[in-house]
């Protein structure tokens, strides 16, 4: 496998086998100032974040609800190899594929747990529907048909999540530590991760 550039600062975890992470989308109030879902949004961090795990990252909410908030960062590659390896790596037998694939830093938590986040033109029973043509699935199946050249038409495969207590990220978007914006398709699947977070902080809306 292959290293990629510094810039993203994350260790590489390696091929770890992908666990089933089913997410039961709901909805909830968040409070009486804002009363909104942020789940199919990206989140921001804006030039006041101190955390140095998510300085300069951006991150599509899959989850929003009154048990927290989890999001999959989409800027921070780790490591690029044949998916055939990945494959082996999660027990699944190899598929013989020429196809090289980019692992990607999720977030901070459970670095052992594997997500794909995808168009949603092609779903399974686990895959988890979130808005607007987007979908996160944790089945090896989907590894086997981005393999077998029958995949979604768009995908990030990742390790590890963002999460935050109910409430948490609420409090932290009070204190300018991130902004919020419509979810792009675009941005997301791009292939220049070192300006996705550039390209975000352009669109930030300008206050009134």
């Amino acid at each position: 496998m292959k290293r990629l550039g510094a810039s993203h600062r994350a260790r590489t975890a390696g091929w770890l086998a992908l666990i089933a992470y089913l997410l039961t989308p709901c909805y909830s109030p968040i409070g009486a100032e804002e009363e909104r879902d942020f789940a199919g949004q990206l989140l921001v961090a804006t030039d006041e974040m101190r955390d140095p795990r998510f300085i300069e990252t951006v991150i599509y909410i899959v989850k929003d609800n009154s048990e927290g908030t989890l999001g999959l960062v989409i800027n921070r590659p780790l490591a690029r190899g044949p998916i055939d390896d990945l494959l082996k790596g999660f027990g699944a037998e190899p598929l013989l594929s020429k196809r090289e694939v980019i692992v990607h830093y999720g977030g901070p938590v459970s670095g052992l747990q594997g997500f794909v986040l995808h168009s949603d033109d092609l779903l399974f029973e686990s895959s988890v529907r979130v808005k607007d043509g987007l979908a996160m699935t944790s089945d090896v199946k989907m590894l086997e048909a981005i393999a077998s050249g029958k995949g979604p038409e768009q995908f990030l495969i990742m390790l590890g999540y963002a999460g935050w207590a109910p409430g948490q990220l609420q409090a932290e978007i009070k204190s300018n530590a991130w902004f919020v914006l419509p979810a792009d398709k675009t941005l997301i699947f791009g292939k220049d991760a070192d300006t996705k977070w550039r390209r975000a902080m352009d669109r930030r809306p300008t206050p009134l």
